[in-house]
């Protein structure tokens, strides 16, 4: 047979999905069918976001390009104006390179920038957790302009997979693959809870790992649900230890950040917050806390596996699929500490995560080879 090499992109905007892209990325560069390029941009290049480049470079691969495109200013005009600019660099960037595919995950709205960019000079993306619905956010808008811009898609649920054909029209090359972030989870290194905890200068108390993001659809509310979320956190400090993970560059996430920053400087040893933990981090950081809290889509897409509850709070992933670990609450302080006062008697998860399935990277994988031809 002769030898075919499949030249690839992978678009990666933010630490959230480079994390998730780790397993499928370590594979295409170890098989000499795939000549694999990463197309960094978004919050890689910024320093206020922690600048998480430099965790790609880390990680050992080293054909990236780097493309600065984003503004600090978080109100619609600055996401807005950035789109734009993200669309611009682009619009140069597909004149000058070409690929046979390029991968493009989720929804964000820098993520839907760069493929908006590459339809007329017909680039063939190949999209991840398409047909997902997060009716509290304006991504739901973004994800599936990117899925009617993309020539393959990989869904993390068989429900997904139908709603992907339904958008389309169309039932070619649509497959269910499960999330990309759990391939090979049975076979992860955790370190032991001292040295992770010695790692980070977390005391010896149970803590609860918590993400926050703004909800995108209603912004003039986000002040409001961040005065709650802090009351809140702040009731909870005295039970727990808090360890945050920063908000996503999205609309008003500098209302969120300046709350959260506010509690840490007047409780500094009650919260650890962090910028960019990584992925092999954020797997530690999830398997010895109490539970989650929040409302990211880590939580309700990977918390299952690791035998954790979440309460989820607002609008954000309304929409989403849950497994039962998950507990729904709204963006109000007593509401969040009654879900939690449910949660934290409940002990571990026992039951299955609907997002896990076997083998993701090698049926991607697989199905890309096999599909070489008609893509």
């Amino acid at each position: 047979m002769e030898f075919i090499e499949m030249k690839i992109g992978v678009l990666t905007s933010s630490r959230a999905d480079f994390g998730i892209y780790l397993p499928l990325l370590k594979k295409l560069v170890d098989d000499s069918f795939f000549d694999l390029k990463i197309i960094a941009f978004g919050t890689h290049g910024s320093p206020y976001h922690g600048e998480t480049i430099s965790e790609v470079k880390n990680t050992g691969f080293n054909n990236i390009d780097l493309i600065q495109s984003f503004l600090l200013n978080d109100n619609p005009n600055g996401i807005s104006t950035s789109y734009g600019l993200t669309v611009t660099k682009f619009a140069d960037y597909w004149k000058e390179n070409s690929f046979d595919l390029v991968f493009c995950l989720g929804d964000r709205f820098e993520m839907s920038a760069a493929v908006q960019a590459g339809i007329p000079f017909g680039v063939k993306f190949a999209h991840l957790h398409g047909g997902e619905t997060t009716l509290g956010a304006i991504d739901n808008i973004y994800r599936h302009q990117i899925t009617l811009a993309s020539t393959i898609h990989f869904s993390s649920t068989e429900a997904y997979k139908k709603k992907i054909k339904t958008i389309l029209g169309d039932n070619e090359h649509v497959y269910n693959v499960g999330s990309l972030s759990l391939d090979g989870i049975e076979d992860f290194q955790f370190m032991e809870e001292n040295e992770f905890r010695n790692n980070f200068g977390i005391p010896n108390k149970q803590y609860v790992l918590i993400t926050f993001h703004p909800e995108t659809i209603r912004p003039e509310k986000n002040q409001d649900y961040a005065i709650e979320m802090k009351s809140a956190l702040d009731e909870l400090s005295k039970e727990y230890f808090l360890i945050i993970t920063m908000p996503n560059a999205d609309t008003n996430g500098k209302i969120f950040r300046n709350y959260i920053e506010e509690l840490r400087n007047e409780m500094p040893n009650q919260i650890l917050c962090i910028e960019n933990f990584g992925k092999s981090n954020y797997f530690n950081a999830m398997k010895y806390t109490k539970f989650l809290l929040g409302n990211t889509s880590s939580g309700i897409v990977e918390a299952a596996s690791f035998g954790k509850y979440v309460v989820n709070v607002g609008n954000r992933q309304q929409g989403r699929a849950r497994g039962e670990n998950v507990i729904d609450c709204e963006f109000k302080a007593n509401n969040i500490l009654h879900a939690v006062s449910k949660v934290k008697d409940l002990g571990s998860f026992e039951g299955t995560n609907i997002y896990r399935k076997p083998n993701t990277v090698k049926t991607i994988i697989d199905t890309l080879k096999n599909n070489y031809a008609s893509l």
